[in-house]
């Protein structure tokens, strides 16, 4: 059975993995929606910014959490 410190651990790397894909669906879609001249430019920049902050949030997350299986 694994402990809890091990299970808080894949807990975190798998929130960052689901950030790190958020961020990058958020800069995705901001760059479909500027390269189309489609939409709001406030909610393209505010997705931009969102998706910025979650990829690398996301990315510190899994880099810093150590493995320990």
């Amino acid at each position: 059975m694994a402990s809890k410190n091990n299970l808080t651990m894949n807990l975190k790397r798998t929130f960052g993995a689901v950030l790190t894909i958020l961020g990058i669906v958020g800069l995705i879609y901001t760059a479909v929606g500027f390269l189309n001249n489609s939409g709001d430019t406030k909610a393209l920049i505010v997705a931009g910014i969102l998706g910025v902050i979650f990829f690398f949030t996301g990315i510190s997350l899994v880099r810093t959490t150590k493995d320990e299986s």
